[in-house]
Order: structure tokens, then sequence, then C-alpha cells
């Protein structure tokens, strides 16, 4: 018998990307619609807490940076890989309940002479032992999926552990910030900030806090273990990207310094 299932719908978002197999759709952004609905346990009776459910303007947010930072050539691959990040279980420290089931639908308006519209559904259930869990010097690293083209990963730093400084010759990377914490380049930064790391960018972060900070990272192309190289010297400056505002633990939304 098949668990019942609570769901939560996020309609159209609109994401502007660079997404397609063609050479001329390599060279420019163009909107794509998602609509997603995320199957969830049922909550316990009477609760209303947020850690009984999802924060679907962080999630929104996520799906967004994923779209933009990752370049996907095909739907199918931009939909199988939006599956597994929503469905991997919760992080460390992320206070929040793991997503059961995904459907997740596409559409790529572009794609076709108008009124015409290209599109893609898929369904997904969770099988948390597709993912690979990684041991590193700063804590762990979720690997979420990996193409030929760009990789997803959750980079969990443990509690008064760090990123060292360190460029990459070859990868450009992405990185969102998801939890509260966390240092980068020496400055606190926000839940929903994101960072776009060109080749021989030196960034570092630093978790002072006791318990775990998580990054969402994609590299274009898949993480190169001998790419990560080790510098010293001053980090470079680049300047952030907010993609959702944060909020405290009653709603309200968190003032973000610029």
């Amino acid at each position: 018998m098949e668990e019942s299932l609570d769901w939560i719908a996020i309609r159209d978002l609109r994401v502007d990307c660079v997404i397609g197999i063609f050479a001329e759709e390599s060279l420019r952004v163009q909107p794509v619609a998602v609509t997603l609905r995320l199957g969830l346990s049922p909550r316990e009776h009477g609760s209303e807490s947020l850690e009984d459910s999802i924060d679907y303007l962080a999630i929104a947010g996520q799906v967004s940076f994923l779209l933009a930072a990752c370049r996907f050539r095909l739907l199918e691959t931009a939909a199988d890989a939006l599956a597994a990040y929503l469905l991997a279980p919760p992080a460390p420290g992320d206070r929040r309940v793991p997503i059961r089931r995904v459907v997740i639908e596409i559409h790529k308006p572009d794609a076709l002479p108008a009124p015409v519209t290209a599109s893609l559904t898929i369904e997904r259930a969770a099988t948390p032992d597709r993912y690979r869990v990684e041991e590193k010097s700063f804590g762990t690293v979720d690997v979420i999926h990996e193409a030929a083209h760009s990789g997803i990963y959750r980079l969990n730093v443990a509690p008064g552990r760090q990123i060292p400084l360190h460029v990459h010759h070859r990868m450009e990377e992405h990185e969102l910030v998801l939890t509260r914490g966390i240092l980068c380049q020496g400055r606190e930064v926000f839940p929903g900030t994101a960072f776009h790391w060109p080749r021989n960018a030196a960034h570092f972060y630093l978790n002072p806090t006791q318990h775990y900070q998580t990054l969402l990272c994609v590299d274009r192309p898949r993480f190169m273990p001998e790419d990560e190289v080790e510098v010293s010297g001053a980090p470079a400056e680049v300047e952030p990207e907010h993609i959702w505002a944060p909020r405290d633990p009653h709603g309200r939304l968190i003032a973000i310094e610029r």
C-alpha cells in the first residue's frame, strides 16, 4: 500500500537561464517555467512548525539557482537533477522534513514557434541510497547529481572547520548559502546568498558556530579533485547575489546589509 502524502505545489516559477543542446542556445538566456509538486509525510496533528514542513520560498530560490548555474543541455537532465536535489535527505542541521516524492513540470516556451510550447513532466520517488557522501577535511560532501558538463554538491562544513582558501583553474563554481552562521571571505553571509567564482578567484569559508553549515555548490564542468588548488594571499572580491530573503523562526524577513 502506497504511503499517504501531503502535497505542496509551487506553480509557474519563472527562471531565465541558458538551456539547450544547440549551439545558438548556449549563447543566449531564455525563460523556462517550472511547476513543482512536493509530496511530504503527513504532519503531526496540530503542528504549525516549519520544521514539520518545508520553506517553499527557499525551495523556489534553490531551484532557480540550480537552473541558472548548471546550464543544462536537455530538459530531461534538468528535471532529473532537480528531482535528485529535492529528494536528497536533509543536510546535517537542516531542520525540515524529507520530501518523499516529486512531480516536476518544465516548460520551455521559446523552443518552438508560438503558440506551441515544449514541456517535460517527470515523477520520482526518494531513493536515499543513490547519493554518495564523501569525507573531507572540512566535513562532508553530498554528491547530488553529476553529468558530463556540471555537478551538483552539498558542502557540509563541520563546527569549527573551514574550507581553506583555494582556486580552480578549469572549473567555474557557483555556491548558494543554505544556513545561517557561515563566514565567506571572513564576512557573515545569510541564507539565500549566492556567489559565482570565476576561474582563479580565491575563496574560502569558515564555520565558527556549534552546528553544521551547508552550501549548495555547482561546478562546471563536474568536480575535478586535481583542480582544487589551495593558495595563500588575499581572497578575491566577488559581489554576492541575493537569491531569496531569509526569515527568522517567526517568519519575519531579516534585513540584509548590502
